[in-house]
């Protein structure tokens, strides 16, 4: 216990040293410094801070949980990603940087009204607060009650136990998001991401090892060939995540996360330009199909290390970590997962914050207010939020179900209403503000009644894809019968340069290449066939599976070159004719000057 407790206190010291020497020399006193790093992050930057801020001890306890009591189906949540990446690195974070926005509300200002800009701000503001936060401080102190054993270590209970850590956390996060900044927050997530994967998949590498006897391609062949069903991703109707709820509320509930999102996008809105963006959003999403090995698969290898005999599958993470890691690395890789769950606390600290400057307290409270006072009211406002969440996450231990599904119920409440109100207002210049606002609430309502009133037997991502269509539907034939004026986009000059990456058709296909094959090999077609020979890996129609993959990725290919080509042509005339209006100003100006 001695030396995980110093390797722990040696990892997380040293981030921390890191973190401080990286930024001492920021300019935290104006907003963009403090809110968006100076606009200056690099792609390998925004990369392991979107990767830490989305990867969580939820994620780790609650897949892993998942994947030990009903299967691995629950890794669509992280491998489906991959999409809503591409969407957010191709469509709408050109969008977001062309205009130089600071939050994803004012999107919604400009297309709509300050009234939808508020509402969204509110209802995003009210989901971090009561749901996000105090569940990604739940779930760090569950992980590290059991790795550290702090009830017996310190002679309490459980329940004070997690007081404890908890507050723990929630003091050392809130002092990166409040006194350090997005950049901060940023340097640290990049140290900790790479600590995360090498941590994350010794996990696995040791189960493998111990439940193969000091053999890892023994553990390894016992894990493929016995009780297979567990590997299975594409799930049934009776499995947590069923398949073909991918194509229905998943695709909706990932590009909220990805595209719309605060805590996620906040660290594209500070790229040094489109292309650092772009390379940052793509490496992340190749890191979010590979996750799964982190998060889900350690679960099945504790179900054949276990035998199935752990009372509650939330358990089954810590309890592998505990007992296959060497004790010289335990401390290492706790304090890996301590920056995870730091990294997802303080991301949605400093967003709150962020939202709450920017979207209401300016443009409501004080128009007029200098950055300087900006970035005092968001750290009083993150002091209070921090605060807050501590007292309530601990309450998290009385939700019924395990903590991953929990979560994602909850966030239907906001993630399906916000993705509908941009992607409507992105693709239709006619749909007005107050229909806009009738479908986030009718959605709170809709959704109330259906999962938690009438418990209807749907899986709540099917209804999240359904009212997905409920919102459209509404905001279209409102928009009908009571038209408004016309959107027209403001043509402004980009606050940074928006020369797209040249490579990106090449790494967005085989991006989605991976995602395909990852779900081939983990179905009937590849590990789980029954029709497998003795000795076989996977099943005889494997390799055609992979032939129309391949023709897929041709097609994908040539389809991402044009829309590319086609986005720069439009960016470059945009510019031309803006830089040929100021130029024709300027002469006039120059003849009335004259």
């Amino acid at each position: 216990m001695g030396l995980t407790i110093i390797s722990f206190l040696f990892f997380t010291v040293l981030v921390a040293i890191i973190s401080w020497w990286k930024t001492k020399s920021e300019k935290l006193d104006t907003a963009d410094g403090y809110f968006l790093a100076g606009r200056g992050l690099s792609g390998m930057v925004i990369a392991g801070s979107m990767l830490l801020t989305n990867i969580s001890a939820e994620q780790m306890v609650g897949l892993s949980g998942q994947a030990y009591s009903r299967g691995i189906s629950g890794m669509a949540w992280e491998t489906t990603a991959a999409i809503a990446t591409i969407a957010l690195a191709m469509f709408f974070l050109p969008n977001y940087l062309k205009r130089g926005f600071t939050t994803m509300p004012q999107f919604l200002e400009e297309r709509y009204d300050s009234g939808t800009r508020k509402l969204v701000s509110i209802l995003l503001l009210v989901g971090y607060v009561l749901i996000s936060t105090p569940a990604a401080l739940y779930a760090g102190a569950v992980a590290f009650n059991q790795v550290f054993n702090l009830t017996d270590l310190l002679g309490v209970t459980y329940v004070q136990s997690i007081w404890i850590l908890v507050w723990i956390i929630g003091i050392i996060g809130s002092i990166y998001a409040i006194f350090g900044g997005l950049k901060a927050v940023a340097v640290s997530d990049t140290i900790n991401g790479i600590g995360l994967i090498v941590g994350g998949l010794a996990v696995p590498f040791f189960g493998l090892l111990y439940l193969g006897k000091g053999e890892v391609m023994v553990g390894l062949n016992e894990v493929i060939t016995t009780h297979t069903d567990k590997l299975n991703a594409v799930g049934t109707a009776t499995d947590p995540v069923p398949f073909g709820t991918l194509f229905t509320g998943m695709i909706f509930a990932n590009l909220f996360y990805w595209c719309t999102n605060q805590v996620l996008i906040q660290r594209t809105l500070g790229a040094a330009n489109l292309k650092e963006g772009q390379k940052g959003v793509l490496m992340s999403g190749f890191m979010k199909v590979l996750i799964p090995l982190i998060v889900s698969f350690p679960g099945v290898i504790a179900f054949h290390i276990f035998k199935g005999q752990l009372e509650v599958g939330d358990a089954a993470y810590p309890a592998l970590v505990s007992l296959v890691l060497p004790k010289y690395l335990t401390g290492f890789y706790c304090a890996v997962i301590f920056g995870a769950v730091l990294s997802t606390y303080n991301s949605l600290l400093n967003s709150a914050a962020t939202l709450f400057c920017f979207d209401i307290y300016k443009p409501v409270m004080n128009p007029n207010v200098s950055d300087e006072e900006l970035i005092k009211v968001a750290k009083i406002v993150a002091t209070f939020l921090a605060i807050f969440s501590m007292f309530v996450a601990p309450l998290t231990m009385y939700a019924e179900g395990g903590l991953f599904e929990v979560m994602r119920r909850f966030t239907g409440f906001f993630n399906i209403p916000t993705i509908a109100i941009v992607l409507v207002g992105f693709f239709s210049k006619k749909v007005t503000a107050f229909s806009a606002k009738v479908a986030v609430v009718s959605h709170i309502v809709l959704y109330t009644l259906l999962i938690f009133v009438l418990k209807v037997k749907v899986n709540y991502i099917h209804i999240m894809g359904i009212l997905f269509l409920v919102n459209t539907l509404t905001m279209l034939l409102i928009s009908a019968v009571k038209p408004g004026k016309i959107y027209k986009a403001k043509r402004i000059k980009p606050v940074v340069d928006m020369k797209p990456w040249k490579r990106f058709p090449e790494v967005a296909t085989l991006l989605l290449g991976l995602m395909v094959f990852t779900y081939i090999l983990l179905s009937p077609l590849g590990i789980v066939s029954v029709q497998k020979e003795v000795g076989d890996i996977v099943g005889p129609n494997f390799k055609y599976g992979i032939l129309l993959l391949l023709v897929g990725m041709g097609i994908v290919y040539s389809m991402f070159k044009k829309a590319i080509t086609l986005i720069h042509e439009k960016a470059e005339f945009e510019r031309e004719e803006i830089e040929a209006e100021e130029a024709a100003e300027l002469a006039e100006l120059k003849v009335s000057f004259e």
